[in-house]
């Protein structure tokens, strides 16, 4: 299984992003090989579609879970549609956002949590 999680730095260290489809990196764990890959998120730079864009690439790249804290409506649909499931206010750093999704701390999202061009 692929975890992202939304990421203003390039390692597990680094604060999460509260903004889905604007965040700088994601932090993708893959959880069969232990293997944690940085990956520069290209949909930020998108002029309006972001969250799109986004869940795109993450659907591309095999993703099955989202960490953030927070998506709009249009990025919630195309993650549903994509089959990745995506859990909400994640804080603190990516490790921490991660180990609080493993101890089941974090609640799937049943909806989106921000409003459209929320990350603008």
């Amino acid at each position: 299984m692929k975890i992202a999680v939304s990421s203003q730095g390039e390692n597990s260290q680094s604060q999460v992003n509260p903004r889905f489809g604007r965040c700088e990196y994601f932090i993708v764990f893959d959880t069969e090989t232990g293997k944690n890959t940085a990956v520069e998120n290209g949909g930020r730079l998108s002029t309006g579609g972001a969250g799109i864009a986004t869940a795109k690439m993450l659907a591309d790249l095999g993703v099955n879970v989202v960490i953030t804290g927070f998506v709009g409506p249009k990025a919630f649909s195309a993650l549903k549609a994509a089959n990745i499931k995506i859990f909400t206010g994640a804080a603190g750093t990516v490790e921490e956002a991660l180990q609080a999704y493993k101890d089941n701390k974090l609640e799937e999202a049943q909806s989106a949590n921000a409003g459209p061009h929320s990350g603008m």
